[in-house]
């Protein structure tokens, strides 16, 4: 019996995690849960899978929980503290970090100093944290188990391989809704145009990311930290059916490849049982119906905000955390209707002009650029119009 812990239970990793572990009840046990606002669904998850530890990120939101649940043997924290005790529950094996952005960052190093294996959803940990988190990993002897499909799809293909022989990591991308678009037509979308994903269903952040190809760019920082390569050997790809989730170039010329339908829950089911492969029902590929692949090189022109992951990755430092936290704001009040979608790459250039890079920053300095950016942004941008 494996026992996980799962920060993020109510979004969308979270929530597929937890119908695997539904499929698979003999051999998954739930330990503990945390999640930001959604309480009804929380308190339904807690029911159903009986952890012995909650915790909810406001602490209103908290005794609103402990309420509900009186009937139970569960205890509900909150803040930072809650999600560190989440992080470090004896009881748990693994913990899934499916949160959103870098609140992530310090639970994981919380688990990883606890001995716990990390089935990494939070890509923004490793964006901003990877010079901290991959030697904290190695020292502690603990696995990251990569969630994301493009990710995992690497990790896949790398079984049996020796990581020193990549010569090429091809991360492939679906090109998001705007795919194929200019620049003029990009400055009129609206949020409803920008949520309209092709092929995945994802929370609503994720979603914008993919439409303005900052979530590839992050990935792209990610592959770099949990590959151990530099950042100009992952190429992006964009495959616009999203049936091949990504591909190794080997030394010799040897291209590996992962393939599948697009489910989440396939990356997710592999980590939590890794080494072994368990059943996953749903749709299968079908070649002959399938008939062709399609390829093309992502226009970093129009999509700019892949070429600056590109630059940010490369000048390394305390930049990846500006770039993140700046296209986490700008998301934020395009999602709000506060600015254009164009807006979020002007927001994100303007902040990595500012900021005086930290060479190695410590976990205290990451959060503290974090919170420079967003006030440098409050700074520029006065959200007083709106869309």
């Amino acid at each position: 019996m494996k026992k996980i812990g799962i920060l993020g239970s109510t979004g969308s990793i979270g929530t597929q995690t937890l119908e695997v572990v539904r499929s698979y009840c003999n051999d998954l046990q739930v330990t503990a849960l945390a999640a930001g606002n959604n309480i009804e669904l929380l308190e339904q998850q807690i029911r159903e899978f009986r952890p012995k530890l909650v915790a909810v990120w406001k602490e209103e939101n908290a005794a609103k929980l402990r309420r509900a649940v009186a009937d139970l043997d569960v205890t509900v924290v909150s803040g930072m503290d809650g999600l560190l005790e989440v992080a470090v529950q004896k009881d748990s094996d693994i913990l899934v970090t499916a949160i959103v952005g870098m609140i992530g960052i310090q639970p994981t190093i919380a688990a990883i100093q606890a001995g716990k294996d990390i089935a990494l959803a939070n890509k923004e940990t490793l964006v901003t944290a990877g010079h901290i988190i991959m030697p904290l990993a190695k020292k502690h002897q603990v696995s990251i188990l990569p969630v994301d499909s493009e990710h995992s799809a690497i990790f896949q293909c790398l079984n049996g391989e020796r990581s020193k022989q990549i010569d090429k990591i091809l991360l492939t991308a679906s090109g998001g809704p705007f795919r194929g678009k200019d620049s003029a037509f990009l400055e009129t979308v609206t949020v409803k145009d920008a949520l309209k994903h092709p092929n995945w269903s994802m929370g609503r952040k994720i979603t914008i990311d993919s439409a303005s190809m900052v979530n590839k760019g992050l990935e792209v920082m990610e592959a770099k930290w949990l590959f151990d390569v530099e950042i100009d050997d992952v190429e992006v790809v964009i495959q616009p059916q999203s049936v091949i989730h990504s591909m190794i170039q080997f030394v010799d010329g040897a291209v590996m490849a992962q393939l599948g339908t697009p489910d989440m829950k396939l990356p997710i089911q592999y980590a939590l049982f890794y080494p072994e492969r368990r059943f996953l029902g749903g749709e299968r590929l079908d070649f002959g119906a399938l008939g062709a692949l399609h390829f093309m090189k992502p226009d970093m022109e129009v999509f700019r905000g892949l070429a600056m992951a590109y630059q940010v990755g490369r000048d390394g430092g305390s930049l990846p955390t500006v770039f993140n936290a700046a296209n986490e704001y700008a998301v934020a009040k395009f999602l709000d209707e506060k600015i254009r979608f164009l807006e979020i790459y002007e927001m994100i250039e303007a902040c990595i002009e500012a900021h005086k890079k930290i060479e190695n920053p410590t976990v205290e300095e990451i959060l503290a650029t974090e919170q420079w950016t967003y006030e440098y942004i409050e700074s520029r941008w006065k959200f007083e119009h709106s869309c």
